[in-house]
């Protein structure tokens, strides 16, 4: 099985390029982030002629999560129990959790698309909202893991080490890399989650992420916070896993580029 993330900054931006990388790439099951998309309006016909099935969790705005398959698409579930919400209210008054967690069973796996919030600054509500979104994720991945193999994998805008960041003095007091986020994410893996970290096909770390500014992605100043966290039994199958650099080359790219992930089973 070959599974994959890749945070597409606008599926319908990116949608050619999406379709030619999934006839290249052939993934079985594709988890997409910020797909800035209606789920009504996700292009299901479009991935549908490359054989897969999809399921989409979106508002139409800058978040929304996807996943995509050809090896079974069940008990999809958009959102996770007690998500936090932010922002928009309800008709009670309450905020609305934000389209950025999708889950589904793919070939026996339990299979989570998320896309973390930014937290934008330490002084931010957006920050406090980003840790209390991580510490209800934690928590709903607790029987999800008691029930099977599980990976979660996506967009978890942290980076893990200093070494998951260019110049780790330059982020110093930002969010991304504070002792908060990094425990938080430490919590998830305590839970019985192995970072899959790819290894390089060549050349310098296995960033996943790079500004749009001029230089940054040709000099490699880029981060690690697009993450595939896998469950021992899943772990324990992983055969190769790496960055798909090629895909944030050429015209129009997404600032992500996908991590493809090659299990035996």
């Amino acid at each position: 099985m070959r599974l994959a993330t890749w945070n597409v900054n606008s599926v319908k931006a990116r949608l050619p390029r999406l379709l030619e990388w999934l006839a290249e790439a052939r993934p079985d099951v594709v988890c997409l982030q910020e797909t800035k998309c209606a789920a009504e309006a996700f292009p299901v016909a479009e991935v549908g002629e490359l054989g897969y099935e999809a399921a989409a969790h979106g508002d139409g705005r800058w978040n929304g999560v996807a996943l995509l398959s050809r090896a079974g698409l069940a008990d999809v579930t958009p959102g996770f129990p007690g998500e936090p919400g932010f922002g928009e209210l309800d008709s009670v008054g309450a905020a609305r959790p934000e389209a950025r967690a999708i889950g589904a069973t793919c070939g026996g796996i339990r299979v989570w698309s998320l896309y973390a919030p930014n937290g934008r600054t330490v002084d931010s509500p957006h920050y406090a909202y980003k840790l209390a979104w991580f510490a209800a994720l934690r928590d709903a991945l607790v029987p999800e893991l008691a029930a099977g193999p599980l990976v979660a994998c996506g967009d978890y805008n942290v980076a893990p080490t200093d070494a998951d960041v260019w110049d780790p003095a330059l982020f110093v007091g930002s969010t991304h890399v504070t002792p908060p986020e990094r425990r938080a994410l430490a919590e998830l893996r305590d839970l019985g989650l192995t970072d899959v970290v790819p290894t390089p096909m060549k050349g310098p770390h296995p960033y996943t992420y790079w500004d749009y500014r001029a230089g940054m992605f040709h000099q490699n100043k880029g981060m690690r916070i697009d993450l595939v966290y896998a469950s021992a039994d899943v772990a324990g199958q992983v055969r190769s896993a790496y960055v798909d650099r090629e895909a944030r080359k050429g015209k129009g790219p997404s600032d992500h580029a996908p991590i493809v992930v090659d299990l035996e089973r």
